[in-house]
């Protein structure tokens, strides 16, 4: 079953990315292959200007590797990896870089120092995680929200996680998306809690006459199947036609995501939003044409 489909960054990202000119960007822990090969992508792109943050002989072997020179831009030297984070969360206070991509480092690492209010990087929204599912090149996009930093979301965290989409998805073109608020059912039942906080968010979205048709609980066939949806009788403005699934947990989002990647070939290109700086926090095990993406999502996530 697993696809051997090659990863597709998708021209959506790309063609929005080009519109604003090469930002700052922090690379995190940055002296590894996969890392250095995403930023030269991006770098390529004219979609960034890096600054490599790291052990600087890794940085410079893994340059001279891929046979690119990287010496126009800056290099902090930090040998231990947990201190690239702090690094990095700094120069965002400072106003010094616009972006930052995690490299070799793990996620709770970099989003604990992000977190820190000392640095005043959070804004008005809880921060979130959106994934942008592609499998060709000029795909229409499946958003999938949270399936990485918040685990399991109350109701005023689904909320964030709901308004951060919807501007998210305005970036990318799309005026009014379709939000399904993901569940097992398609049923208000009492023990299944995700649908109940569905029917819950459903009503608070049309309270606060949010720029979005939103519905729940929908399970995920007819959530993107007409078909489905419409053996099941279920019409509204959201079943069969989701351009975002609000999943109920880490869990679901993850795995609905790792599913799409292994299965299908997707391009899952991720972002955590909500704060004053974008942060791309990829998978470690993530190919570089991935990583491109996310920096783009980022790119394009910025005010």
């Amino acid at each position: 079953m697993l696809s051997n489909k090659e990863i597709i960054c998708p021209d959506n990202l790309l063609n929005i990315a080009h519109k604003k000119k090469a930002v700052k960007a922090a690379i995190v822990n940055a002296g590894k292959p996969l890392p250095m090969l995403s930023v030269q992508d991006a770098v390529d792109e004219n979609l960034i200007e890096p600054i490599f943050i790291g052990n600087q002989d890794e940085i410079l072997k893994c340059a001279e590797d891929l046979k690119w020179d990287i010496s126009k831009f800056e290099i902090i030297n930090e040998p231990i990896e947990n201190k690239t984070a702090t690094i990095a969360a700094k120069l965002a206070s400072e106003k010094k870089i616009k972006i930052i991509v995690k490299g070799h480092i793990h996620t709770d690492i970099l989003m604990k120092e992000v977190l820190k209010r000392e640095y005043g990087l959070l804004g008005k929204t809880r921060l979130s995680h959106i994934w942008h599912m592609t499998v060709e090149k000029n795909d229409k996009p499946l958003i999938i929200t949270d399936g990485a930093l918040n685990v399991l979301p109350n109701i005023k965290t689904k909320m964030h996680i709901l308004k951060n989409v919807i501007n998210f998805s305005n970036r990318i073109g799309i005026e009014r998306p379709k939000v399904a608020i993901l569940s097992a059912t398609e049923e208000v039942l009492d023990s299944v809690p995700s649908s109940k906080d569905a029917e819950e968010l459903t009503q608070l979205a049309k309270k606060e006459n949010l720029n979005a048709d939103v519905f729940g609980p929908l399970a995920f066939d007819n959530s993107i199947s007409k078909k489905s949806a419409a053996i099941k009788g279920i019409k509204n403005d959201v079943a069969g036609m989701a351009d975002v699934l609000l999943v109920p947990s880490v869990e679901t989002g993850n795995g609905l995501v790792k599913m799409l990647i292994y299965f299908s070939g997707a391009c899952a290109a991720g972002v955590v939003v909500g704060g004053k700086v974008p942060v791309v926090i990829t998978s470690r095990s993530d190919e570089a044409r991935a990583r491109l993406a996310s920096i783009a999502a980022a790119v394009v996530a910025l005010d």
